[in-house]
């Protein structure tokens, strides 16, 4: 445990004349957690890639067992006993679990090495899922497996290559809470068997539970390492953004006016028997909870005009509203920001400036034509409000950070005057500064009489930015609860079919 397995030291890489890391240090032991922490576009992932044999530094020594290694691919990597487990898995949905955890280096037969000894690779897969405490059959195909059950299997692929280093990148972004909870277990476990993991998570409740270390990375530098004993979420937070984050969860100024909007008997397509009823407050945060195939997105998406509300009736500021299609959403000042903010939210091969424009063109139209420096004013102005970080409104946004695409995402609407704001999973994939920006502009809208349904699956968010929470389960709202009624323990019953306490 006390040997240092991993040194790299004055680590640096350029690309182009920007400088993704500025003489860098990290090391990791032998069993021990280390987090990796920082903002996006600290250097988490250049510095990973490195480890991970997918980028070469310019400068700096990486050691292993106090050896100088060089490592040029991932080969390298993986003859070193690193692996990389990246947040979109490597898998092939086609094949099954063995094949999977084998690809590429399959067990042969004796004497016949051009065939596959599928009863041994069988054998030995099943021996390193049981070593996670998988017990799943090693023939069934990935497809049928749900996404933890396929990191799992990137797990025990990792284990058969005799990995000491594995590097976890934002490892539950996907996961339910139980199935995060499953996953930190099996993280405690490989700490047991010698493993070092490198944690890097945007989620600072999971590194505060699981971290034996904390470092901090802050624009390709070094910003500071935390002992087991001085991690706390505040500290993180600090040593990211480099500066106290005051007033991350803001809390509301004014009272909320009740019943602006209103639905009932909200039916979904994929619950088509059950109903959900409840109302947002101008002024008001909502948060909707529940399971994952709880129907929170489905109840968001319904509002919206994506999928069909049978049967529902739609109160807006006293108005009875027909909503049958996005478009008819828009028009009356509802406006969803999805989940999937790249699919469904933003054109990212086209300026940040027409992005934000889109829903709004007749504004600047002249004649069948764009007033473009009337349009640049207007997108410029949005961006600066909510501190998009840009060279210019002409940047392609597919070049954005995860937050400052989420922002644009805001921006969109924001220009239209919204009445009913529906944010899916707000924060998901975006670093603690983007987090706080977006929690103080959702108080700012709400704050300035708009109603706000946060669809969220981080606990810590639901639990302190919501004025009330609505929680789902198979399809319905199991209970409502007032901000003082707001604990974890009650939203999990109600999300599991019980009552709250």
């Amino acid at each position: 445990m006390s040997a240092r397995l991993l040194q790299m030291q004055g680590i640096e890489k350029r690309f182009g004349g920007v400088s993704a890391l500025n003489s860098v240090d990290f090391e990791i032991k032998a069993g021990e957690v280390v987090a990796l922490a920082g903002e996006n576009g600290a250097g988490k992932s250049t510095l990973m890639n490195i480890l991970g044999g997918i980028l070469q530094p310019d400068a700096g020594e990486i050691r292993i067992d106090g050896e100088s290694v060089i490592i040029r691919a991932v080969n390298d990597a993986t003859s070193h006993g690193i692996s990389f487990i990246h947040q979109e898995l490597n898998v092939l949905d086609n094949l099954d679990v063995a094949a999977n955890v084998f690809l590429g280096r399959e067990p042969r037969r004796s004497g016949l090495r051009w065939l596959i000894d599928s009863k041994q690779m069988h054998e030995q897969a099943s021996v390193y899922l049981k070593r996670l405490g998988l017990d799943i059959p090693t023939d069934t195909p990935l497809s049928r497996l749900s996404i933890a059950q396929q990191q799992m299997v990137e797990i025990a692929k990792a284990l058969s290559l005799n990995a000491g280093i594995l590097i976890m990148d934002e490892p539950t972004s996907s996961l339910t809470l139980t199935e995060t909870e499953r996953l930190l277990e099996v993280v405690r476990d490989l700490k047991t068997q010698d493993v070092a993991i490198i944690y890097i998570s945007h989620r600072l409740g999971e590194i505060e539970v699981i971290a034996d270390r904390v470092v901090v990375l802050r624009d390709g530098s070094n910003a500071g390492v935390l002992s087991r004993e001085e991690i706390t979420h505040d500290r993180i937070v600090k040593l990211m953004v480099g500066r106290d984050l005051e007033k991350f969860y803001q809390k509301p100024q004014t009272k909320a006016v009740p019943g602006y909007f209103e639905i009932e008997r909200l039916r979904t397509t994929r619950y088509p028997n059950r109903e959900v009823s409840f109302d947002v407050g101008r002024g008001e945060i909502v948060g909707l909870a529940g399971l994952v195939g709880a129907g929170r997105t489905e109840v968001g998406q319904a509002i919206f005009g994506i999928e069909g509300a049978a049967e529902a009736i739609v109160r807006l500021d006293n108005q009875v509203l027909r909503i049958r299609s996005p478009q008819d959403a828009i028009r009356h000042g509802i406006y969803l920001i999805p989940e999937d903010r790249r699919l469904a939210g933003l054109i990212t091969d086209i300026p940040i400036r027409e992005n934000v424009t889109l829903p709004s063109l007749e504004r600047y139209a002249q004649v069948g034509l764009i007033a473009v420096d009337r349009e640049r004013t207007a997108a410029t102005s949005v961006c600066q409000r909510l501190n998009v970080k840009m060279p210019s409104v002409e940047e392609r946004v597919i070049n954005l950070s995860g937050g400052n695409q989420q922002k644009v995402v805001l921006a969109k609407w924001l220009a239209l005057e919204p009445k009913l704001l529906i944010f899916d999973e707000p924060t998901r994939g975006v670093d603690v500064g983007a987090k706080a920006d977006i929690y103080a502009l959702m108080r700012q809208l709400a704050e300035s009489g708009v109603a706000i349904l946060m669809i969220s699956s981080d606990m810590e968010e639901v639990l302190h930015i919501s004025d009330r929470v609505i929680v789902m389960h198979e399809g319905a709202a199991n209970g409502i609860l007032e901000r003082s009624e707001c604990t974890e323990e009650n939203i999990m019953r109600l999300a599991v079919g019980k009552r709250a306490a």
